[in-house]
């Protein structure tokens, strides 16, 4: 977990994407109808983007939220931290985020976080994650996501693959001081698509993480 504690400088990288994220999950939480939020948040970590959000914010109740992480001791660590915030609400499962069965219970999604996924995945596996996201949104859903802008920037055709799987961009852009992060969000403007129970998804992977660009 080493790459972690880079959240603890405020000088970071790291921090300032996560500055930039939170501000788009507010946000996103703010724009959802009265009543029940579900926030499904993918290869999570230790949950600094949605906790560090629901810690504070007015509508924390509304909120129930899916935190997948692969790593046991990491998704042990998150289950501490929302733990000792109090939300009771927050579910941190120890599971393959690339696997639909992991959270397909937890569906359709008011907010989707793809967060620390798409540098670390393979090009086909993030336009078949997009794809994806359509199915896995409410209407009107936001979906959150982060992805370097290191040469060959990707992030041009990420926002692309949004738009195609009926997306509307509402923000993009890059900290003022990490110009190297591209941060996305979107509503979804598409038609909604049935997700169905667990059994019915492929058992394939949507991604698997290995050593990508």
């Amino acid at each position: 977990m080493a790459w972690h504690k880079a959240y603890d400088d405020p000088s970071s990288a790291l921090s300032a994407r996560l500055q930039m994220v939170q501000a788009q999950l507010a946000g996103a939480i703010d724009r959802a109808p009265p009543g029940r939020v579900r926030l499904v948040s993918l290869c999570a970590g230790q949950g600094h983007d949605v906790l560090g959000v629901l810690r504070d914010h007015p509508r924390r109740k509304d909120v129930s939220a899916v935190l997948v992480e692969a790593n046991p001791d990491i998704a042990a660590a998150a289950r501490e931290r929302a733990a000792g915030a109090g939300l009771a609400q927050v579910e941190v499962r120890h599971a393959d985020a690339g696997r639909v069965a992991s959270f397909a219970d937890a569906l359709p999604a008011g907010v989707l976080m793809l967060c620390g996924i798409f540098g670390n995945v393979s090009d086909p596996d993030i336009e078949r994650t997009i794809a994806a996201a359509a199915a896995f949104c409410a209407p009107g859903g936001t979906v959150i996501w982060t992805r370097h802008r290191r040469p060959p920037d990707l992030t041009p055709q990420v926002r692309a693959w949004f738009t195609a799987a009926g997306f509307e961009e509402i923000m993009f852009g890059s900290p003022e001081t990490s110009p190297q992060i591209g941060v996305g969000a979107g509503q979804f403007r598409g038609t909604p698509a049935a997700t169905g129970p667990a059994a019915t998804w492929p058992d394939a992977p949507l991604f698997t993480f290995g050593p990508q660009s």
